[in-house]
């Protein structure tokens, strides 16, 4: 069950595998909490019941998404005591708290309100409902502090001594708000809304596209599109401060990043838009690049001068293609976000927002790249801290548990592939079904159904789809009667 690898690169391709799955179930619940405390605010203040309704449309999306991640969450903790005990027991004096903290603030806010977030309409009062509402958002974001704190510290570690072989705290204030932290902490939080907000305008272009014009599709389009221009420009800000924190504190990382190999000692350094690095050879094979570009970006002068990786130890380098071409991914996609944005900038301005076919299909196309692109940036972190676990502090390959041999490893991998394949699998293809129905009228009418009578307000939302459903079949059933007596009169 080896695959003919060894035991520490199946426990790292292990722990890709589930990180790489985890990840993208908190980023979307961590969007769409805040999205849905917004929809709820916006209704609470207008009375308007379209808000009511793609709360009670998203919120399906978000329970599932939290659950997939609560459950993907629990196997990354299991490995942390199969494969990675040395890690733990040598960093877990700080790791272990950080994510206790976790669990106390955040975990059990979460899971105190959500219950009455998915169940209480009409059982609590309206304001009652919001504030609950309100504190799962602040939950998720109270969870993504520690969890980017925790990591963050593994990437720039601060605040400890180490005693006998074992790290030991000395100054909480500096693990916990650690030099990468603030960084970090905000470019996942934007990653996050990014994430969501084109999951939601994909959702609607798809609708429009099929040509729905109704106020649900339309609100969700428009709203979620102002979200990824606020987020898509602010993501350029963020990430060009969190480089240069990254220049400074994981200099092998960043020279990984842009596929520098020569320090530039008298003259600028290109940024290199493409190349085939070969770390054999220690240069690039193919490249093409700006000159003086990437000195300006990072030093802001035109002959600025950054380390180069032979200035760096072989056994200290990372793997430069990966991190060279998962950076450029995340970049990419992130220029194409902005481009999305400004587009619907350009069309709602002059009026073809709703009715742009191509546009709707681009973003279409845009809906899934949050995902992508927020993978490629965790590929980039991960990848460039080694061969570190702990930057600097403890190799990768000694944090591995004492015993745990390839054939293990091998044998879990391969069952959390299987199961992880029939768990998550289902997960994913019922929200994927829920986002190609969409929004429905619950207890707002649209234009079209206007006709068919009042809708009720239905103690569970999906009661007023079958409710709905009944009134148009026991319409249709009456017109062929009307007709008849039309017809013999």
């Amino acid at each position: 069950m080896s695959l003919g690898l060894t035991a520490l690169e199946l426990a790292r391709i292990q722990f890709a595998f589930t990180v790489s799955f985890h990840i993208i179930f908190p980023a979307t619940s961590i969007g769409l909490a805040c999205f849905l405390a917004l929809l709820e605010w916006k209704w609470l203040r207008t009375q308007n019941l379209i808000y009511k309704d793609l709360f009670k449309y998203w919120i399906k999306i978000f329970a599932v998404a939290f659950g997939m991640g609560v459950v993907s969450g629990v196997v990354m903790a299991y490995q942390f005591g199969t494969n990675w005990s040395e890690f733990s027991r040598v960093a877990g004096s700080v790791t272990g708290p950080l994510l206790t903290y976790e669990v106390l603030s955040a975990f059990f806010l979460e899971a105190g309100f959500l219950g009455i977030m998915l169940f209480g309409w009409g059982r609590v009062s309206p304001k009652a409902h919001f504030f609950a509402t309100l504190m799962v958002a602040i939950g998720t974001c109270i969870s993504m502090f520690w969890i980017l704190s925790s990591n963050s510290w593994m990437q720039t570690p601060q605040g400890f001594a180490i005693e006998n072989g074992v790290i030991v705290p000395t100054n909480w204030w500096a693990i916990v708000f650690n030099p990468s932290f603030p960084y970090r902490f905000a470019h996942m939080a934007t990653a996050a809304f990014l994430v969501s907000s084109l999951l939601v305008v994909g959702t609607a272009a798809w609708h429009l596209f099929k040509g729905r014009r109704d106020e649900l599709v339309k609100k969700s389009l428009s709203m979620g599109l102002w979200m990824v221009l606020v987020t898509s420009l602010l993501q350029v800000v963020i990430g060009d401060n969190h480089g240069l924190n990254t220049l400074k504190h994981q200099p092998a990382k960043l020279a990984a990043i842009e596929g520098h190999w020569e320090t530039n000692r008298d003259h600028g350094m290109p940024l290199l838009l493409f190349a085939l690095p070969d770390m054999e050879n220690e240069h690039n094979n193919t490249e093409i690049g700006i000159p003086n570009l990437g000195s300006i970006i990072l030093t802001h002068s035109m002959q600025g001068e950054v380390k180069g990786l032979k200035d760096f130890a072989k056994e200290d380098r990372p793997n430069v293609p990966i991190v060279f071409w998962s950076f450029r991914v995340m970049v990419g996609l992130g220029m194409l976000m902005v481009l999305l944005s400004l587009t619907a900038l350009w069309l709602r301005k002059t009026g073809r927002l709703y009715e742009s076919a191509w546009f709707h299909k681009f973003a279409i196309v845009m809906g899934p790249t949050g995902y992508i692109a927020l993978l490629a940036g965790w590929v980039t972190t991960e990848v460039g801290r080694q061969p570190w676990v702990v930057y600097g502090v403890m190799r990768t390959q000694d944090g591995l548990s004492h015993g745990v041999t390839a054939d293990q490893v091998g044998l879990s991998l391969i069952i959390f592939v299987l199961v992880y394949a029939v768990v998550f699998g289902s997960g994913i293809y019922y929200m994927l079904k829920l986002i190609k129905t969409g929004p429905s009228f619950i207890e707002s009418v649209s234009p079209e159904q206007a006709g068919l009578g009042h809708f009720k307000t239905p103690l569970r939302p999906l009661s007023a789809v079958e409710d709905a459903f009944d009134d148009v079949t026991d319409t249709q059933k009456s017109q062929p009667d009307q007709n008849k007596e039309k017809h013999h009169d």
